[in-house]
């Protein structure tokens, strides 16, 4: 009985050890790209509202790409000057930083003229 109960607690530390942090306010920078097939397994378009996430954002809901809970979940981003928009988790960043986020150009184009490039300093947290 004790061997269960030890083995019922590991399980459960090693589930709540591998869960992100989902009420954190991150900052990083936001950069656009030419969405398609996502690492969540959906292929997606310039006019979609929708987001990359970091590798190591994206993993630390769990190892695997098609229905990581990360997955489909919402991220709202404001810019220092205060433009916000909302989109959708699809894919995983291979360049970015921990807490940047790579949009689609539609997201990217909510917070800034895309002739900026990349934006420093947004503010974001999962919804």
């Amino acid at each position: 009985m004790f061997k269960y109960i030890i083995l019922a607690f590991l399980a459960l530390f090693t589930t709540l050890a591998n869960t992100a942090p989902v009420a954190q306010t991150n900052t990083g920078d936001v950069t656009f790209f030419a969405p398609g097939l996502g690492a969540c397994g959906k292929t997606n378009s310039a006019s979609d509202l929708m987001v990359a996430v970091s590798f190591e954002f994206f993993n630390s809901f769990g190892p695997q790409t098609n229905g990581n809970p990360i997955c489909g979940r919402q991220i709202q981003a404001t810019a220092p000057g205060g433009k916000t928009v909302t989109v959708t988790v699809e894919d995983k960043c291979a360049g970015c930083a921990q807490f940047d986020l790579d949009m689609s150009p539609a997201a990217f184009d909510q917070l800034a003229d895309p002739s900026v490039g990349r934006l420093h300093g947004v503010t974001w947290h999962l919804l």
